[in-house]
């Protein structure tokens, strides 16, 4: 007959004995012999999680836990300024937030050399939503993330459209194509242009250009009327001007495809034409038009130009019969002829079949961002003209929302934290 019995004993005094509780198992057997089983201990209290890691460390990694101030007083400031400078740009507006000397660095003339000395990374995209004309957002495609500043200075009761941009800063029209404003969507410096001398009510392209390597040395904006009428703001001078008119070789009315953004080249602005099919350019420093006869790609509807590395691009939408893709092509400059280098993925193209889709480019400098829709979709995506990569872009959603927004038209930007209007 076996005998089961279970005890257990507390030592809360004795200190050689560990606090706990121990089980003894008796079990009767013919030898009188008893076993004793593994004493079953409480769990021990749990410890911080900062003085468990201090434990780990080595003695003397306490005293290096936290960096002594001596070596940021000896750090040499225009080290300091180059590296900040080379952090991603929503890493610099979290960092205003250490210390005023850090808030205060983006106003310095020192930071400001040194981001400029920075190479560009992929742009940003600005974009103006259909469900609320007075509310911009910001697509930052490095994070995938969309941001959702406030433009106070821009007029609340007028739309206002970004149709340019160059060194950071984004030039915006009204609707009504009167009034002209400059803006750094991240930091806010804003400026209102002053009046033109030429009233235009009809519609008009937009093309902007920097003066020099840097917004430092100025920028310069041209507006265009399909009728020929055309400005130039500078804005050392804040004022228009005109350098001469468009030459008789150039063909009136221009027939402008307002649904292409211009595109700038250095010195030069392309916009693009409808009859005769081709290119239009003019040189902000001398002044000079020139036309370019180039026939479009068969079967092309929706279309833009954009940039790489000086490179003109094209963007379309190809539709044959109830196939839809999205072609990009190069302007070979010895032929002027569109030679065909990417197409959208084919899987992507099959969610187009059998609807109308329409397409807006939403930035084209090297980063090509577009957006198609249709009755039953609305689609995000972007494209990188030197990788040749194609990614999908979140929808975007406004804060304390729920709806994804369909994006009505933006405009591609380098954000800098130091430009100003």
């Amino acid at each position: 007959m076996n005998l089961e019995l279970s005890w257990c004993s507390l030592y809360p005094d004795h200190s050689s004995l560990d606090d706990g509780c121990y089980s003894l198992i008796l079990k009767g057997r013919k030898g009188g012999s008893f076993k004793m089983v593994e004493p079953c201990k409480t769990q021990p209290c749990k410890k911080p999680r900062k003085e468990r890691n201090r434990e780990k460390l080595p003695s003397n990694a306490e005293s290096a836990e936290t960096m002594q101030e001596q070596i940021w007083k000896e750090f040499p400031e225009d080290l300091f300024e180059a590296v900040i400078a080379r952090l991603p740009v929503a890493t610099v507006f979290r960092f205003r937030s250490v210390c005023r000397k850090w808030n205060s660095l983006l106003a310095a003339d020192s930071f400001s050399q040194h981001y400029a000395d920075v190479p560009q990374g992929h742009p940003w995209f600005y974009t103006i939503a259909h469900e609320n004309f007075n509310s911009g957002a910001m697509y930052d495609p490095s994070l995938k993330k969309w941001h959702h500043p406030t433009m106070p200075s821009l007029p609340s009761k007028v739309i206002v459209l970004p149709v340019a941009s160059a060194g950071g800063l984004v030039c915006f029209l009204d609707i009504g194509h009167k009034n002209f404003y400059v803006c750094n969507p991240l930091t806010q410096s804003f400026k209102e242009l002053p009046a033109r001398s030429v009233r235009v009510w009809s519609r008009v392209a937009v093309g902007m250009t920097l003066n020099g390597n840097s917004s430092s040395d100025g920028y310069k904006i041209l507006w265009l009327g399909c009728d020929g009428e055309h400005e130039v703001y500078d804005s050392m001078k804040d004022n228009w001007f005109r350098l001469g008119s468009i030459p008789s070789s150039v063909k009136l009315p221009l027939s402008l495809n307002f649904r292409s953004q211009s595109v700038s080249i250095k010195n030069t602005l392309y916009f693009m034409r409808l009859d005769p099919e081709g290119v239009v350019s003019y040189d902000m420093k001398s002044g000079v038009w020139k036309q370019f006869a180039i026939p479009a790609p068969p079967y092309l509807t929706d279309h833009s130009l954009a940039e790489c590395g000086g490179r003109v691009i094209l963007v379309g939408l190809l539709t044959k019969n109830a196939a839809t893709c999205v072609c990009v092509w190069e302007l070979q400059r010895m032929t002027l002829l569109w030679k065909e280098v990417d197409r959208m993925p084919n899987i992507w193209c099959l969610e187009f079949y059998g609807k109308h889709v329409r397409m807006t480019c939403l930035g084209n400098k090297g980063l090509i961002m577009l957006s198609l829709r249709s009755k039953q979709m609305n689609r995000l995506v972007t494209y990188d003209v030197l990788s040749k990569e194609w990614k999908k872009v979140p929808g975007c959603v406004r804060p304390n929302g729920k709806r994804k927004q369909w994006i009505a038209c933006g405009t591609a930007f380098h954000p800098s934290p130091t430009v100003l209007a």
